[in-house]
Parts: C-alpha cells; sequence; structure tokens
C-alpha cells in the first residue's frame, strides 16, 4: 500500500470512525438458539462482539461464541445480515451470522462477563429476550429478508 493511500486511510479513520460487531445464531440439534446474558447489560442477546483490529467478522463470531457458550462451530457460518445499529452510534454495524453445525463443550459456567449460557427453543425464548435478538431469529426461522436496522 502507497503512503498515500495510507494517508488517506488514517484521514477517514480519524473523520469517519465505524465499529462492526458480529454475533451468531447458533441453532442446536434439537432446533434450539444459544442466547447469552451478560452481567453488564440487561437481557438475553445472540452470542458475539467487537471485531477486533486485524480480525475479521467471521473470526470474531466464531471467538466469541467459544468464549461465551464454550461452543465449537465445526461447520460452515452462513452471514445472515449486515445491520446498522444506531442505537449504540451512527457510525455501528452488527453482522450476524448462523451456524448450525457445532459441538457444546460443556455447559458455561457463569464468569465476570457472562451470567447465563443457554440453548432455547426458536418458539419458546425467555423473557428478557432483547427486541433485536428476536427480529433476528424471526427473520431467519420465517425466511424473511433482514432488516437494514439492528
Amino acid at each position: 500500500m502507497s503512503f498515500r493511500t495510507r494517508l488517506f486511510h488514517l484521514f477517514f479513520i480519524l473523520t469517519r470512525p465505524v465499529t462492526l460487531g458480529a454475533r451468531a445464531m447458533v441453532i442446536d440439534a434439537d432446533e434450539r438458539v444459544l442466547l447469552v446474558r451478560h452481567t453488564y447489560v440487561p437481557g438475553w442477546h445472540l452470542p458475539g462482539g467487537g471485531v477486533e483490529p486485524g480480525e475479521t467478522a467471521l473470526d470474531c463470531v466464531i471467538r466469541e461464541v467459544r468464549e461465551e457458550g464454550n461452543v465449537v462451530v465445526d461447520g460452515e457460518m452462513v452471514l445472515h445480515g449486515l445491520f446498522h445499529n444506531n442505537g449504540a452510534s451512527r457510525r455501528d454495524h452488527v453482522a450476524v451470522y448462523v451456524c448450525r453445525t457445532i459441538t457444546r463443550r460443556a455447559p458455561k459456567r457463569p464468569d465476570r462477563e457472562i451470567a447465563a449460557a443457554d440453548f432455547f427453543a426458536l418458539d419458546g425464548l425467555p423473557e428478557g429476550t432483547t427486541p433485536a435478538t428476536r427480529r433476528r431469529i424471526e427473520e431467519w426461522r420465517t425466511g424473511h429478508p433482514p432488516a437494514a436496522r439492528w
């Protein structure tokens, strides 16, 4: 990459920063979805987190599923959609992937970040499941196209 190109990239990073997160709909063999409850924010969410510098969104979501749910992704992850998360900031986006081939090492034990993690029936999500989480699951379940906004 040329010096000029690097300079332009630096300018855009400073003037137009964009954040990217990645989440996963992990569906097990019993057609249940993995949800997590964090210690620092209310509600049940799809596992995921922020994409680190130098990391792909796919690598991020595979890492987060392992860390937050004690689940190993064994198969293909398919992109469900890319969403503008204006609730976080005007520049935040979230990529959501779907995975149906996994190995659950053992139930996730609570830690400093994760208060609980478990699989739930798609039509029996726990009370407190966030609206955005419900929308993503319903889009996938019904085959409706993903919305543009989180």
